[in-house]
């Protein structure tokens, strides 16, 4: 207590003191903050946790993880800083105290769990628990710091204009990322918090479902091993911070695993009525779902014991339970010529031929890690080995469900990506089946262990570890950005700089305004980024989702806003075209579309007083629809 008590007086210290010498808060923030860490794990090595943690010359041998503690605490303490000034408009100098409890929180625990914890003196049966207790709760304290402070993405905003027009369904997606977000924005207001909370609560639901299907496969130990990747592995730690049809699709999918291995294995009958209704979900949620089927029916043909289940009704059951539950998609197809089943089916397919393997395992890569991918591809290769029957030991159920219910979705993707274009996050949910091998290999890892695979494991640490860390710093970054460390220069998808962006153009949009007398109309020159961006960063009438069109209206694809604003209604008023190239707002297709048009003017993006990028926009008077 009294060290921590020291530790307190010289981050204030040294926090006040830059302040007064007119330092940067965010400098101000990251130095005093180090200068108190340090201190405190010196007393702390050589008082607090004794001489048998810190034993004589392995003092700096913990200087790594204390380093790791150290930047998982600062991140945290930069989202609570962040909210407690852009949302709550309190001053730094007040701010900080909730920050340096927060940081404090995450070192003291850290310190006596994980860098001066004797690792040999915890019983097996705890160090999951403990490790994945950790990860699990700095993972949602980390998220819910950030939530509400860190700029919308521009698929975030893009899905939020999709909850400003409700719908049943739409062009490029069903409707369940529409109605969550309309929901969440209820209830806290058109804020990035209410935006992204549906995305926290559907990552928690998987995280559960994810918890018992691993539990249920092999046990307690590996349960908790599988909540510790489940909660640092890349793409599922994002599925709870970004609000897309991708987070309550993860929540469906686990559920979905979940019910069927109650079914397929644990033989319960009334199993199946929730897998149709956990189906019908995901499908309201985005259309990849239905591969779980194609796996079902994969499992049923290589698992004898459970070719029982097509004499039974349970199976059939729970098809028209999710084709219940999918009807409303249906029927908004029906009304609109089959125009999301054509986007996402024949028209997809009938673009030109590319190959992107390579993109598709860059993906696999990031989304598990380099160590993960390499342990995942190991295990599935022993795991088809004992299908085609190479190896001495059959391969037992559970191993079955495992490798049906992972290879099925990959194997159709491998084989799309072979002659078209497919997206980083299309082969996300399908590893939460493997999540349990994978957790069972980590959780049942001897630390004597020898050879090539037991280097890997050993990795893990260091990676989920790294893991936390980076998304702890890209957080900070783009929030308040790092002494020393620049933006780009240009807006570009990541969520930095929009909110000020949003503010320029509405702005411009009042000044038009007020100078023509009408209400003028913008109109971002990409597919929906600027678009998007703009209409929810309307703060001065927060009237962007009837203000903000598409580039549909000068014969673009602008996917939903070709539909929201069609041209023919546009004519007459007046546009402002935003780009983040010039050569986008001249030419003779765009020029011949009014009857008078502005000179092309450029304005600068500035965030926290440093240069975030810069934008182009142009008038065009009286639009004339092609």
């Amino acid at each position: 207590m009294l060290f921590g008590l020291f530790g307190l007086a010289v981050d204030l210290v040294a926090f006040q003191g830059l302040l007064a010498i007119g330092a940067d808060f965010v400098f101000a923030h990251v130095v005093s903050f180090f200068l108190s860490a340090l201190s405190n794990f010196v007393l702390n090595a050589q008082w607090t946790f004794g001489a048998a943690a810190s034993p004589s010359g392995t003092l700096w041998l913990r200087f790594p993880k204390f380093l790791a503690i150290c930047l998982m605490a600062l991140s945290l303490r930069g989202g609570v800083l962040s909210a407690a000034i852009d949302q709550w408009n309190i001053s730094p100098g007040t701010a900080i105290l909730a920050g340096i409890v927060a940081a404090a929180a995450v070192n003291f625990i850290g310190g006596a769990f994980y860098i001066f914890s004797p690792a040999s003196q915890v019983p097996r049966r705890l160090h999951w628990r403990i490790l994945a207790t950790g990860a699990l709760l700095f993972a949602l304290a980390l998220r819910i710091a950030y939530l509400g402070s860190v700029n919308l993405i521009p698929e975030e905003a893009y899905y939020w204009n999709y909850a400003q027009h409700l719908d049943l369904a739409y062009l490029d997606h069903p409707p369940m990322v529409a109605w969550v977000i309309w929901l969440g924005t209820e209830l806290f207001g058109n804020t990035e918090f209410g935006v992204r909370l549906g995305a926290y609560l559907c990552w928690s639901v998987a995280a559960v479902f994810s918890f018992r299907l691993a539990r249920n496969l092999y046990g307690d130990a590996a349960a908790f091993a599988n909540v510790l990747l489940f909660a640092t592995l890349p793409y599922f730690f994002a599925m709870g911070m970004i609000m897309t049809p991708d987070a309550p699709l993860l929540a469906a999918w686990a559920a979905t695993l979940y019910f069927l291995e109650r079914a397929l294995l644990a033989g319960q009958r009334p199993a199946w009525l929730y897998v149709g209704m956990s189906v019908g979900l995901g499908l309201l949620s985005k259309y990849t779902i239905a591969l779980l089927g194609l796996a079902t029916l994969v499992f049923l043909a290589f698992d004898t014991r459970s070719r029982a289940w097509f004499r039974r009704p349970e199976p059939f059951a729970a098809v028209l339970i999710a084709a219940a539950i999918f009807s409303p998609v249906v029927l908004w197809n029906a009304e609109h010529d089959w125009a999301s089943f054509m986007f996402q089916g024949p028209h997809r397919i009938a673009v030109q031929t590319e190959f992107s393997l390579f993109r598709l395992l860059s993906a696999m890569l990031l989304f598990l890690t380099p160590v993960g991918f390499a342990i995942a591809l190991n295990a599935l290769v022993q795991r088809i080995r004992k299908v085609a029957g190479q190896m001495p030991q059959p391969m037992d159920r559970m191993s079955l469900f495992v490798a049906i219910f992972t290879l099925v979705p990959l194997s159709v993707f491998l084989f799309f990506s072979l002659f078209h274009a497919v997206k980083l996050n299309w082969t996300g949910p399908l590893w939460l089946a493997l999540l349990p091998l994978l957790a069972q290999d980590m959780s049942a890892y001897r630390k004597r262990a020898g050879g090539w695979q037991a280097t890997l494991r050993r990795a893990w640490g260091p990676t989920l570890a790294a893991a936390l860390v980076l998304y702890g710093a890209l957080l900070h970054f783009f929030t308040l950005g790092m002494p020393g460390i620049p933006y780009s220069g240009r807006l570009r998808p990541f969520p930095v700089a929009w909110r000020e962006f949003g503010a320029q153009a509405t702005a411009i949009e009042e000044k038009i305004k007020s100078s023509s007398g009408g209400k003028p109309l913008r109109v971002g020159m990409d597919k929906h980024f600027l678009s998007s961006e703009m209409a929810f960063y309307d703060r001065i009438d927060n009237d962007g989702a009837t203000t903000t069109a598409g580039r549909s209206l000068l014969g673009l694809d602008s996917l939903m806003y070709d539909s929201w604003y069609p041209a023919p209604a546009q004519r007459g008023r007046t546009l402002i075209l935003f780009a983040l190239e010039p050569e986008l707002l001249t030419g003779v297709d765009v020029e011949r579309r009014f009857g008078k048009m502005d000179p092309i003017r450029e304005k600068v993006v500035y965030k926290r007083a440093a240069r975030a990028g810069r934008f182009y926009y142009r008038v065009g008077y009286d639009f004339r629809p092609g």
